[in-house]
């Protein structure tokens, strides 16, 4: 008898073995450099296996004895939640057991966790609870060149934290050659060397180990002209490589979720028309505010005769790695957070990427074998590029954050060690914000307990000062206002269309309908599904409710709630529906909700205009209901808004509440005065 193929027997393996990956060959120069210098910055491309095998070098070396574990940071929760998942496997553990993840409003970790993958933020906050962060022994930033805004900060705070832990280590990861800067950073901490008579030497604080990945070659193809619409253009190139290009799975840059849901929507409608001879092509969405069930999809491998094509916001450029890539479609943009001081709005904007973004994206394509990468603009446009990207913290709002350091003791704000200092209006403006909403005194001292109890909840500061003011008998809206902080977290994905059926959306959404708008329609669309609902898929899916996201609301209210009754507030129960009109003090529920979303979101105010679009309380800037706002094409005179997004020409404004314009002045003395004339 025969034997036989071990070819046939045996299923290829999802992953490399550890063994192969570039890092493999480092192993003992980053254990020793880890052992004897106190800051280790590790430079090698995404794929290299820096983020999956540096914490289990570390574990297996004794890092994690007496109790300590090892907290890797990722800018980016897809991030955190598909690397613990993949670690997890390679340890052959169950995750949440000695690998795990937290991030915001899921923790998926137990007293047996030892690593530990978690977004910037979230170790931020922890330093709340422990300013020392004294249950690590180990703290790896990944991801740091991408300078997102909690990355940054960390990077200051754990600089503070060495000076009184010499036991810490701390390693940095990047994608780039920011290494130098990144060392010169913790190293020049000036006073003790002065004191001593020394220069700032780096060579004291740590060591710089590169790991060289084995890339492959990457073709590099320009538009001869540009092109409009580079949506149109992606489908078509996505298109041409299945019709004529050999295997591989293509990654196609996108700048956000609606353009995502259009490209994919392209490529299906138009792959019915190839010959059908060719293998299938299997579609599949990566942004943020997906479901984390959904992001794993892109990560299996496709079925057989299965070509995928993933349409991914700037997520898939370094943060995780997709095996199988063989050509990269890049758009060209990227949606960035700007924030304007003077109107105090933040955007998110598509703008040109940078070229060590394009560069980046481009080297998704040469992982397992030489690829190539489409570029929908010129050449010449490329080489007009910004060099990098600017740092998050030079174009955010920085409220939350100075919120944050104030109530970890640091007071001076100004003078923090920031790697790149934000502009001082950014500042200026964020402490007037925090002492208008009552964070901050007029010595820009915490508030207690108000300034303390919304720096401790995970929610942006407007959003949990109107939650914390809903105790007040004046509001008595408590339970309703927890269901919309939790709603409001959903950034947008509440409700979801079958087969692009616009019309069917819009009747779905106005059972829910409050004519005041997309607060208290978000708050019925919750209680309907708590109630009459009794959280059933199907049920959603009759209602185009999106059922995974308001399980998620249902989650969230609960850990929101938990914070309240840390905080000794008395959470008692209410639900409110369209029926459910009760008076207090001469006014309806529903008028003290709005009220009190006007405590929190006075700052976010417009005022309608006869052509139907709102104009900022200053009449600075124009802007316009998004189509998936309830005051779309409706009327009103003065309303608050949560988020506002530029796309095309137009500024939009979503989640948007009418209000009466007295209440700026009533909540909101500090930040409006009415003029006499």
């Amino acid at each position: 008898m025969a034997e036989p193929n071990v070819g046939d027997t045996f299923i290829p393996a999802l992953y490399k073995p550890s063994a192969l990956l570039p890092i493999a060959q480092h192993r003992e120069a980053l254990l020793y450099t880890i052992e004897t210098y106190p800051v280790t910055i590790v430079v090698g491309q995404t794929g290299s296996g820096k983020t999956t095998q540096i914490p289990q070098y570390m574990e297996k070396a004794g890092w994690c004895s007496d109790g300590k574990s090892i907290a890797i940071t990722q800018p980016r929760r897809v991030a955190a939640t598909t690397v613990a998942a993949r670690v997890a496997e390679e340890m052959r553990c169950q995750l949440g057991q000695e690998v795990g993840y937290s991030i915001r409003f899921e923790d998926v970790t137990s007293s047996k966790t030892r690593i530990k993958f978690l977004t910037d933020g979230l170790l931020l906050r922890e330093a709340l609870v422990d300013p020392l962060l004294s249950r690590y022994s180990v703290i790896m930033v990944d991801e740091a060149h991408e300078r997102s805004l909690s990355s940054d900060i960390l990077l200051g705070l754990l600089k503070k934290i060495r000076k009184k832990r010499a036991d810490l280590r701390i390693i940095i990861s990047s994608a780039t050659l920011d290494a130098e800067n990144f060392l010169r950073f913790f190293a020049s901490d000036s006073s003790e060397k002065k004191a001593q008579g020394k220069d700032d030497n780096t060579k004291d604080i740590g060591r710089i180990i590169s790991l060289e990945g084995r890339m492959f070659p990457v073709d590099i193809h320009y538009l001869i002209d540009p092109v409009e619409d580079y949506v149109e253009r992606a489908v078509q190139t996505v298109l041409d490589i299945h019709s004529k290009e050999p295997a591989g799975d293509i990654l196609v840059f996108m700048t956000g979720r609606e353009e995502i849901e259009t490209t994919i929507d392209r490529i299906t409608d138009r792959v019915q028309d190839l010959n059908p001879r060719l293998q299938t092509l299997q579609a599949l969405p990566l942004y943020a505010g997906l479901p984390t069930d959904q992001q794993m999809y892109v990560f299996e491998p496709a079925a057989e005769n299965t070509r995928k094509v993933i349409v991914s916001t700037n997520i898939a450029e370094a943060s995780v790695t997709i095996e199988g890539i063989v050509y990269v479609i890049d758009c060209g943009f990227v949606k960035l957070r700007a924030y304007n001081p003077k109107t105090g709005i933040e955007t998110l904007t598509a703008v040109p990427v940078s070229k060590a973004s394009a560069t980046q994206r481009a080297g998704r394509a040469g992982r397992t074998k030489a690829g190539k990468c489409y570029r929908l603009y010129t050449e010449s446009a490329f080489k007009s590029l910004e060099e990098s990207t600017v740092p998050e913290i030079q174009r955010s709002n920085l409220a939350p954050v100075i919120l944050q350091l104030k109530d970890l003791g640091i007071d001076n704000v100004a003078r923090f060690n920031y790697i790149t200092p934000p502009p001082s209006q950014l500042i200026i403006r964020a402490l007037e914000l925090l002492f208008s909403l009552g964070a901050l005194d007029t010595y820009a001292r915490l508030t207690k307990p108000l300034g303390t109890r919304m720096a401790e909840l995970p929610l942006e500061p407007m959003l949990s000062k109107a939650l914390l003011q809903a105790v007040a008998p004046e509001f008595n809206c408590l339970s309703e206002m927890l269901t919309i902080a939790a709603m409001m977290t959903l950034q947008g994905t509440v409700w979801v269309s079958h087969n692009d059926n616009r019309k069917a959306e819009d009747h779905a959404r106005r059972k829910f309908a409050v004519e005041e708008g997309d607060h208290l329609t978000l708050l019925n669309a919750y209680h309907a599904f708590v109630t009459k609902g009794k959280k059933d898929a199907k049920w959603c899916r009759d209602h185009m409710l999106n059922f995974k996201a308001l399980t998620k609301a249902v989650s969230t209210r609960n850990q929101l709630r938990k914070h309240l009754e840390r905080f000794g507030i008395d959470v008692s129960e209410s639900l409110y529906g369209q029926e459910d009109v009760v008076r207090v003090g001469g006014r309806d529920k529903a008028e003290r909700i709005r009220r009190c979303l006007t405590t929190g979101f006075f700052a976010h105010a417009a005022r309608m205009m006869p052509d139907g679009s709102f104009k900022t309380v200053d009449g600075g800037t124009t802007l316009w209901a998004h189509p998936s706002s309830l005051m779309f094409n409706r009327k009103a005179d003065w309303v608050i808004f949560h988020e506002v997004m530029e796309t095309g020409e137009k500024t939009y404004i979503r989640d948007v509440t009418k209000i009466e314009k007295d209440w700026l002045v009533e909540y909101a003395p500090e930040y409006y005065r009415v003029q006499q004339r």
